[in-house]
């Protein structure tokens, strides 16, 4: 075997690098600041360090077989069966290989969904020949539960072989439970209603799987990554034990039941979360006394990453979603159309969720090695820590009784919550970013096109006999979505938005990089930006700003500037009618004096933006 200096020969000229080495590069850099500072931490608490060392023992983990591609998996969710079989058609022709059929009721609407009625379900795959090597997968919830048997009852009319058919039926009323927070249905009744129906699809000669454990609903709630895998192993471990207490093999149980996670834009986090089920599935497997086998792992690109305000970005999100889930191994995977968060997808939206997956495996090639991050120390490191943190919440849900049993004693729910305010509170101070929406925003995007349709109502669904909490899902992007539509509400009564000046003072090389940042800040929330080139006389900048029409105003510049200059600044700005006056930078030891000459605020990276730009809306909103 060709050792690693062989291969990298040219290596032999240097001198070797090792961790002390770099180490005492980086305290150089730090001059006395914590290395703790270059330590991420993710919403689990697992550290990501700046630099891992290789892993040398690491063993490829066994899922989708290279060079087989996942299935590329198109979305139909068209309420209009004759619509929706035109997209089936038109999908299957231009590459993709699967259809997830999405009905009305179902988790995973987040607004439309196919009629959960024979017709519509007939009408739908008119001309479709769904034992030709196609995969179909459901998604579908209690108030359409009957389409998976009138898919069933479609196969026998047709004269279809079963076993010729590939179709994931998704039964999952845990994860309907946990979104509602209500069940009709007492566990045991449920047991007994979905292995009647598993036993029932099975009987009719269809392989399956049937039951989906979805960790969707704790991503799309805005759980963590080791939350989603603790719920998808309690809810598959639930149905495994279902399935076997209905009087089925182990052997055969463990097959119908397959796993669903949400893939975001976090690439190496998304990587290892794919990893990590297969191990701890593989964990379950041993315990059950099984020979472990890869599980079925579909991914969904996720919910709560999408934006309303510049959802082309969603194409970038949802590409690195796409690519992470798919080097992880994903069996298949559905892309989110880019501007679903705005109504039903038009041809274009729906072109472009295909051929992000198409582009990714005939051009990319991903498909062509098996495990591509195994030896990466990141992911690696992060694979096993989820693991391990999985594992532990997993056995905390198993003590209370199971999933459903942690669900009515909401024990799910309030780690989801606890890790959702982290995350709203890092939103608010835009720790975490989203572009488009809480950075670079775009105040003149164009309006996006989206299919005008009727959703499909259905009839409710028995009486909430156990209430919990409820997981309903979550836009991340959804407040700062908000004050944008303050601020169109503003330009349609008055036909401005809302202004805010933007006071630069000295030179360019003094306030550009604060006045950049300051653009940013307030634009995320409606508020246009004024731009200017620069003041040194407090009476011409109050002359600027008058005939500007802005109500608010923000210095920028740098420090050493805003010693000698802000103060009489912001003096003149509040003479000349400035609402609320800012400065772009961390309140210093002249505070008190700023303040006292008028300024209102400090803004600045890791400030609560949402608060400020609230504050600034209770004063400009039209009454």
């Amino acid at each position: 075997m060709t050792s690693v200096t062989d291969e990298l020969s040219l290596a032999a000229d240097f001198a070797p690098a090792t961790y002390d080495d770099w180490r005492k590069l980086v305290d150089g850099v730090l001059k006395g600041a914590p290395f703790e500072k270059l330590v991420g931490r993710t919403y689990d608490g697992l550290r990501i360090e700046p630099i891992y060392p290789r892993a040398r023992d690491a063993i490829p983990i066994a899922g989708r077989p290279a060079p087989a591609p996942w299935q590329i998996m198109q979305r139909i969710d068209h309420p209009d069966a004759a619509s929706a079989n035109a997209q089936v058609l038109h999908d299957l022709e231009n590459g993709a290989t699967g259809l997830t059929l999405v009905f009305a009721g179902a988790n995973s609407t987040y607004g439309f969904g196919i009629d959960p009625t024979a017709a519509a379900i007939e009408r739908a795959l008119d001309g479709v020949f769904i034992d030709a090597g196609i995969s179909i997968e459901l998604q579908i919830g209690p108030q359409s539960r009957m389409a998976a048997i009138h898919l069933a009852e479609y196969v026998q009319r047709k004269g279809i072989s079963p076993a010729a058919c590939d179709i994931r039926f998704g039964l999952d009323p845990i994860g309907a439970c946990a979104v509602w927070g209500s069940s009709p249905y007492a566990w045991s009744e449920i047991v007994s209603a979905v292995t009647g129906a598993i036993k029932g699809l099975a009987a009719m000669g269809l392989r399956g799987p049937f039951a989906a454990a979805d960790g969707r609903v704790i991503h799309d709630a805005g759980g963590s990554e080791a939350q989603e895998l603790a719920f998808v192993l309690a809810s598959a471990l639930a149905y495994l034990r279902a399935i076997e207490g209905a009087g089925i093999v182990l052997e055969d149980a463990r097959n119908m039941v397959y796993a669903r996670l949400a893939a975001d834009a976090d690439q190496f986090l998304t990587m290892a979360k794919f990893r990590a089920l297969r191990l701890l599935w593989r964990r379950v497997e041993q315990a059950c006394g099984l020979e472990p086998k890869p599980l079925f792992i579909a991914a969904d690109t996720a919910w709560r990453m999408l934006t309303r305000r510049d959802p082309y970005v969603n194409m970038l999100r949802a590409t690195m979603a796409t690519f992470s889930a798919g080097l992880a191994g994903a069996n298949s995977i559905t892309v989110l159309p880019h501007t679903l968060a705005l109504g039903l997808p038009d041809p274009f939206a729906r072109r472009a969720a295909r051929n992000t997956q198409l582009v990714l495996l005939e051009e990319s090639n991903l498909a062509e090695v098996s495990d591509p991050a195994a030896g990466s120390g990141g992911i690696e490191a992060l694979t096993s820590e989820l693991c391990e943190t999985a594992w532990r919440l997993f056995q905390e849900t198993e003590k209370a009784g199971g999933a459903f049993a942690a669900l009515e004693q909401n024990l799910i729910q309030r780690q989801v919550a606890a890790t959702r305010a982290v995350r709203e509170a890092n939103i608010a101070r835009r720790k975490e970013v989203l572009t488009g929406a809480s950075e670079f925003p775009n105040l003149h995007e164009t309006q996006v096109v989206v299919l005008d349709a009727k959703p499909v109502e259905l009839a409710p669904y028995g009486e909430a006999k156990f209430k919990f909490d409820a997981l309903p899902p979550i836009r991340l992007a959804v407040p700062f979505e908000r004050l944008r539509d303050r601020s169109d509400a503003i330009l349609k009564a008055r036909g401005t938005r809302p202004r805010v000046f933007l006071a630069n003072l000295g030179a360019p090389a003094d306030f550009t990089a604060r006045a950049t940042f300051a653009k940013s800040f307030f634009e995320t929330g409606g508020i246009e930006a004024i731009d200017t080139r620069g003041f040194t006389d407090p009476a011409t900048l109050s002359a600027a700003f008058k005939a500007s029409g802005a109500e608010l105003a923000c210095l920028c510049s740098q420090d050493k500037v805003y010693a000698a200059q802000a103060a009489a600044a912001a003096k003149a700005l509040q003479a000349a009618g400035a609402r609320l006056i800012y400065i772009a930078g961390r309140a210093s030891e002249e505070e008190a004096t700023l303040r006292a000459a008028g300024v209102n605020d400090f803004i600045f990276a890791g400030s609560d933006a949402l608060a400020t730009l609230r504050q600034a809306y209770s004063l400009m909103e039209p009454t």
